[in-house]
């Protein structure tokens, strides 16, 4: 066996060791590419006080709700509430503290971090409470606001046009995110921890990947070192630090959002 083999036994074994008050990446845009069953054996234990980092916090019973309505997580920095109710009423009920950001600067917290960039600038936000602050962060269980979100730097660039003139545009600092754990979904990976992502689930995985000083992968299928071609490679094992491998019926667990049908008319 490879001494950099890094597949574990099975998913409980993989994130037994994450601490309470532990920061968070975790992989998915809505429901796809969501690592459901590293989220799940994460619920099994008695962990608390998370602070996670994600596009979204799952929906009701799924994904990252799973953790939510068990109150493990006490701060979410994400895109949107989105179809999440639970998350909406712990936010605005002061239970959980919310940061929300542009999905595109979420992107590159994530990626500076995992490049080693502690900050970078981006029109995303300028002239917004995201640059100027005072974005509720945290409301007590009144309603009121007892958090917000403080002012950022910004600066003026010179930025050059394509007809070669030149004009100043202002820019505001984002800091890349500081990620104990990250959690992610492949579709195949090997033993070295190379990934391959499936089509819209390779969404934010690779970034949260990235991001964290741990990253625990759940694959869908597992192959030996070289069968997977450099050129495929989505994300290097360099990034990865442990890999579980899924069950045929762990591989089939996948919800969708938004069934959307359409009558087939005869003609």
């Amino acid at each position: 066996m490879s001494r950099i083999d890094k597949v574990i036994a099975s998913a409980d074994e993989a994130v037994a060791d994450i601490p309470s008050g532990a920061s968070l990446a975790v992989g998915g845009f809505g429901l796809s590419g969501v690592p459901i069953v590293l989220i799940d054996a994460l619920n099994r234990t008695e962990v608390g006080d998370l602070k996670v980092a994600s596009n979204n916090c799952g929906v009701d019973g799924w994904g990252l709700g799973v953790l939510l309505e068990q109150h493990r997580i006490s701060r979410v920095t994400a895109s949107y509430i989105g179809e999440n109710k639970e998350f909406a009423r712990q936010y605005l009920g002061g239970e959980v503290e919310v940061e929300l950001t542009p999905q595109g600067t979420l992107a590159e917290r994530l990626r500076a971090a995992g490049t080693g960039i502690p900050a970078f600038y981006t029109p995303a936000g300028v002239g917004t409470m995201i640059a100027d602050g005072g974005l509720p962060w945290r409301y007590d269980a009144e309603g009121n606001v007892i958090a917000t979100s403080p002012a950022k730097e910004v600066r003026e660039f010179e930025v050059t046009q394509a007809d070669g003139t030149t004009l100043r545009k202002p820019y505001v600092l984002e800091a890349a995110l500081d990620i104990d754990v990250s959690l992610v979904r492949a579709w195949k990976g090997d033993r070295h921890g190379n990934l391959v992502f499936n089509k819209s689930a390779r969404n934010f995985n690779p970034l949260c990947a990235m991001a964290g000083r741990l990253a625990i992968a759940e694959v869908e299928e597992l192959v030996e070192p070289g069968e997977i071609e450099p050129d495929e490679v989505h994300l290097p094992g360099i990034f990865v630090h442990r890999v579980v491998a899924l069950t045929p019926e762990e591989v089939q667990r996948k919800h969708i959002e938004k069934r959307t049908t359409q009558e087939t008319m005869n003609r």
